[in-house]
């Protein structure tokens, strides 16, 4: 296994000294080192994969380094076209160093929604002319593949990428810790918002643990799980979701739950929720300043004013929200408007949470027959 220490001080040594990203499961230990040891203007988590190609792209035009870009690898997706049509070589020719976590490889046990992405990373890097090697697991032969990972940059002046499959790094505890104070875990927020909801409201829930415990409450409380759909990947793109089914289903009344990662990776989707004004949605973002469900790394949530974003946006009516019997008095307005709820609520998640075991398949024709069973209008 490799040390995060020896990868990080190894990639310093060959001045690549400036790192962003989205964080992933797989990367965790060495996204943690980075946060402890790199200087705060030298590492920032970016809101997307895309947005931190840009960011790196734009550190080469100041500085003529090659900075290291780390994602997992459904974040290809997001970071294909700054990669294709701003740094490959065939346009600005921008050197980047790219760290992906190969999730859903196979032959290795994953989610669903990890499946076919782990089937074609290759391929994908492959098609874009990246050059890549499977991440060795020992310093020796790591040391040989950073020195190809140099070469091929130094020739061609465009990326190289490290695919990283699961158990490379050695454990790495993250020390710059952040605190974040609320009566609530994520867990009882929702629990309470499924328990005042209405027997006819569906819900969206995003990527990671929101879903997973969404599904966990609706056993403990004996009831099934039709009115659920759970995004179980495509992170940020719940809401849109969401007003898919609100626009054409307007007698539905959908509940968003959302992270706050989620949220400021696609932000513009609150632009869009707003100039639709949908009266039959309530969006629901849970803070906790986190990434919660790949290492707990901080996101910028705690700075931005997402009340003030949303109002801007055009929702109807905004509330942030502290404390249970806060929540609890928002969800009994029984509006009929386009609102946004923040409720902060503590990091973490219990260690036995388990996971669905439902088909995304199974989840997806349960909730379109309870929908088709719904009538037309708002009442």
């Amino acid at each position: 296994m490799i040390e995060p220490r020896f990868f990080y001080e190894t990639l310093v040594s060959r001045g690549t000294d400036f790192f962003t990203g989205v964080p992933d499961s797989l990367l965790k230990h060495f996204c943690a080192y980075i946060t402890d040891h790199a200087a705060d203007e030298c590492h920032i988590i970016a809101v997307n994969e895309g947005a931190a190609v840009a960011l790196a792209a734009g550190y080469h035009l100041a500085t003529n380094k090659t900075p290291l870009v780390y994602m997992q690898n459904s974040g290809i997706g997001n970071a294909v076209n700054p990669l294709l049509s701003l740094a490959d070589p065939d346009v600005y020719r921008m050197p980047l160093v790219l760290v992906i976590g190969w999730r859903g490889q196979p032959g290795v046990h994953d989610e669903p929604q990890h499946v076919k992405q782990g089937k074609v990373t290759d391929t994908l890097l492959d098609a874009m002319g990246i050059p890549y090697v499977l991440m060795a697991d020992t310093e020796t032969a790591l040391s040989e593949q950073i020195e190809l990972c140099y070469e091929k940059i130094a020739e061609t002046s465009g990326q190289f990428a490290f695919v990283v499959p699961k158990g490379v790094f050695t454990p790495y505890s993250l020390q710059k810790k952040q605190d974040i104070e609320a009566e609530m875990t994520r867990e009882e927020a929702i629990e309470e918002i499924a328990i005042a909801s209405g027997k006819d409201e569906i819900f969206v829930s995003t990527t990671g643990m929101a879903s997973r415990e969404l599904y966990e409450i609706r056993d403990k409380h004996r009831e099934g799980h039709e009115r659920d759909f759970l995004t179980v990947g495509s992170m940020g793109h719940a809401s849109h979701i969401a007003l898919g089914i609100a626009l054409q289903k307007p007698c539905v009344s959908v509940i968003i739950l959302d992270g706050d990662g989620a949220v400021l990776m696609h932000m513009g989707a609150l632009a869009a929720l707003g100039a639709e004004n949908p009266r039959n949605i309530r969006h629901i973002v849970l803070n906790n300043r986190a990434h919660d469900s790949v290492g707990g790394q901080p996101t910028i949530a705690g700075s931005v004013d997402l009340c003030g974003v949303a109002l801007s946006c055009g929702y109807r009516r905004v509330y942030r929200v502290e404390t249970r019997d806060a929540l609890r008095k928002v969800l009994s307005t029984g509006d009929r408007e386009l609102t946004f709820i923040e409720i902060s609520v503590k990091k973490g998640a219990r260690h036995d949470l388990g996971r669905p075991r439902s088909t995304p398949e199974e989840n997806k024709t349960a909730l379109m027959r309870f929908m088709d069973a719904r009538g037309e209008k708002i009442d």
